[in-house]
């Protein structure tokens, strides 16, 4: 029997380790399933782009997949079973039918990502968009392109995601009176250069900032906000509020028996393998993995590359009797798009804390569109730049057999 390797999400983590397993393992020794909730991939770090009504290149995964033998199962993973070692897909047909379907496997990579989170602010779920997928990217762009001249646009959360939101908005619609609320100081986490060329570019392009601010209530034309050491609260009008406060982790991951975090991510060791369920490996935005210093990746594609890497490569060296990577993930930079003229390369070390040296301005924007696409070109090729010797399972290795290798081997 072949081995059976379902992957869930066909974001930049779960494609390429799908596409890196299939260029490491023989076709008749394995059966690859991919499975996701949409057709086409989605560059998730082009959403703010989307959202300002700019049309991003489709990538079918059938034809990404084609030729590749990892097949394309389109439906929304609605259970995982990791003692039974079953996945539940549903898929809704013609005329609001519904199918479900169990996908059994022998081993299974959890990329599930990702999504909005409203942490609780009364109001933010009903009058707030968000841009963590792609429905919701063109949800908002529908709602910009109907604001009239002058009307306010407030994006709350002052990181990379919230940075690129406004800067791009504000470029696109310099019509409209952009503002960007952050609970520290604007760009706290850059160095002197990265924060001085940020503060210039929401200068120069309109932004105003209200720092140190958190965001207690949100309605349908304002949200409520408390400031640092003051007394009461105030209001910022609001014709359309844009939510980037963070990530939240798929919830199907915590219904399971998997070790997760509190904040539901599964724990993995330093193979992306899952610390309590050795048939389960996780990448991506849906696991808490360790880098430099010992310190938690953070829910990015800078991240989540690698961990497919590491993932794919462990995985198929465990099935394969070959050496298992142990690399440490490292960080090199942070790139951050302000609008389509500008940007800023903000280096790092290890551990992904700033340095002095950062790149910027149309230098800067260029090297984050080359980074983007990539990144792009990694998932649509992807059984292209991965090793190409694709290598046997270990001989006599049955499903049953498999599992068992699986569990043993450390």
């Amino acid at each position: 029997m072949q081995h059976r390797i379902v992957v869930l999400g066909a974001g930049y983590s779960g494609a390429i380790a799908a596409g890196r397993l299939a260029r490491r393992l023989r076709r008749e020794d394995v059966s690859l399933t991919l499975v996701n909730a949409e057709p086409d991939f989605v560059e998730r770090v082009r959403l703010h782009q989307l959202a300002t009504g700019q049309e991003l290149e489709p990538r079918p995964l059938a034809e990404m997949f084609a030729g590749t033998g990892v097949t394309v199962r389109l439906g929304r993973v609605t259970a995982v079973d990791v003692d039974r070692r079953t996945v539940t897909v549903t898929t809704a047909g013609t005329e609001g039918a519904v199918t479900t379907e169990e996908l059994p496997y022998d081993s299974l990579v959890h990329a599930l990502g990702s999504g909005w989170t409203d942490h609780g602010v009364p109001g933010a779920a009903a009058h707030a968009e968000e841009l963590a997928s792609r429905a919701g990217a063109l949800r908002l762009r529908d709602r910009l392109a109907a604001l009239e001249s002058g009307r306010p646009v407030l994006v709350v959360g002052g990181g990379l995601t919230g940075v690129e939101a406004a800067t791009e908005i504000a470029e696109a619609r310099p019509d409209l009176d952009v503002a960007l609320v952050a609970r520290g100081g604007l760009g706290d986490w850059l160095s002197p250069k990265g924060v001085r060329h940020l503060r210039k570019v929401f200068g120069r392009l309109g932004i105003t900032v209200h720092e140190h601010t958190t965001v207690t209530e949100v309605a349908a034309e304002h949200v409520t906000v408390g400031t640092d050491g003051a007394a009461g609260s105030t209001r910022i009008p609001a014709a359309v509020t844009v939510w980037t406060t963070g990530f939240a982790a798929h919830p199907l991951a915590r219904a399971t028996t998997l070790e997760v975090t509190e904040e539901g991510r599964i724990l993995v060791d330093g193979t992306m393998r899952s610390v309590s369920h050795p048939d389960v490996y996780a990448v991506g935005d849906a696991a808490l993995a360790l880098g430099a210093g010992d310190k938690p990746l953070r829910m990015s594609c800078a991240s989540g590359v690698p961990m497919a890497w590491q993932a794919a490569d462990a995985l198929a060296a465990r099935l394969t009797g070959g050496k298992i990577p142990r690399a440490s993930l490292r960080y090199f930079n942070q790139c951050v798009s302000l609008g389509r003229r500008d940007g800023l390369i903000q280096f790092v070390t290890a551990d992904d804390r700033a340095v002095g040296a950062a790149l910027t301005g149309r230098s800067a924007a260029r090297y984050k569109e080359l980074v983007c696409k990539g990144a792009a070109w990694g998932v649509a090729h992807p059984t292209l730049g991965a090793p190409s010797r694709r290598r046997a399972l270990v001989r006599g290795r049955s499903s049953e057999e498999g599992r068992r290798t699986v569990r043993e081997a450390a």
